[in-house]
């Protein structure tokens, strides 16, 4: 069996013109239409002031999200069905929103308290780094070493830990010498999915069951476990624990495969969930919308990739 398996990213990769393609269709920009008042402004004038307000929480999330709402809305009725979505911190909530869970205007503005409690629960200044090169283990001993922890796993060789200040530039002092060809400081304000968060479980899941979540129409995985979620419960408890608890991206796409997904779209804001598919699943046709000039040419695309299984 081939399948579609759709991707939304988190934050971190958003710029000036991640709306242009769903401004280019009726669907896409009446979704960010519908939206607009939950963002306080219109979303356009918000993505295109640019950096640094872009990488703020509180704008960041709510308008990652619209802009994944708003490339779905125009690229859905185009494409084959889905067999699956999954989403990469942030992205997971966006993916239920593309999946039928919740509707623009709930994601957007779910994304809004998501963001709000993560600063709440945030004590000191913190946020996340990436490594290149260090197993799962020695990432996680260096992050005992200097008071992190592993908040994702994105490869056998690629992980993201995060902290409060101090332990991140140890880890930023020691990862070289440690082995790791790679050091990243990510553009995220707060130590995500890591234990420094978990006063925000709780607060997400109120706002989540006051959501009135549906089940999703398709299939959506769980960043913590990769399994996938199809019940409105079961997402509940899954976007809630994943501010606190590691993301097992790897996880997610041996179980995406393992479900027959061969074809990867990545709704952008940026690239990099697609680059890692093509890492972790050489055989699996992966692209991000922000590779195509038009929605018909992310069509053909996908179409064709299906086709050759």
């Amino acid at each position: 069996m081939s399948g579609l398996a759709v991707l939304c990213p988190g934050q971190g990769d958003q710029h000036s013109s991640m709306l242009d393609l769903a401004l280019s269709s009726g669907p896409g920009a009446r979704t960010l239409e519908e939206v607009a008042p939950v963002l306080g402004e219109e979303p356009l004038s918000v993505a295109r002031r640019g950096a640094p307000g872009l990488y703020r929480n509180a704008v960041a999330q709510p308008l990652v999200c619209a802009a994944e709402l708003a490339t779905w809305a125009a690229l859905a009725d185009t494409l084959p069905p889905a067999l699956l979505f999954a989403g990469y911190s942030l992205g997971e909530l966006a993916a239920h929103g593309c999946a039928g869970s919740l509707s623009a205007t709930q994601t957007v503005a779910l994304a809004g308290v998501r963001a709000r409690a993560m600063e709440a629960a945030s004590l000191s200044p913190g946020g996340l780094v990436a490594l290149r090169g260090l197993s799962v283990s020695r990432a996680e001993a260096l992050a005992a070493e200097v008071g992190a922890t592993v908040a994702i796993v994105n490869g056998p060789d690629h992980c993201v830990l995060g902290g409060d200040e101090e332990a991140l530039q140890a880890l930023e002092r020691r990862a070289p010498g440690a082995g790791a060809a790679a050091v990243r400081r990510l553009p995220i304000g707060v130590p995500a999915h890591t234990p420094l968060l978990a006063g925000a479980v709780e607060p997400f899941a109120a706002a989540l069951r006051s959501a009135g979540l549906a089940d999703p129409r398709v299939p959506v995985l769980a960043g913590v476990s990769g399994q996938p979620v199809r019940r409105a419960e079961e997402a509940v408890a899954a976007l809630s624990r994943q501010l606190a608890e590691r993301i097992d991206w790897a996880r997610c796409l041996a179980a995406a495969s393992e479900m027959g997904c061969s074809v990867y779209l990545e709704l952008g804001p940026g690239n990099a969930l697609s680059r890692m598919v093509r890492e972790s699943l050489p055989a699996a046709a992966a692209r991000s919308v922000e590779e195509f000039r038009s929605a018909e040419g992310v069509r053909r695309w996908v179409e064709a990739s299906l086709a050759r299984g």
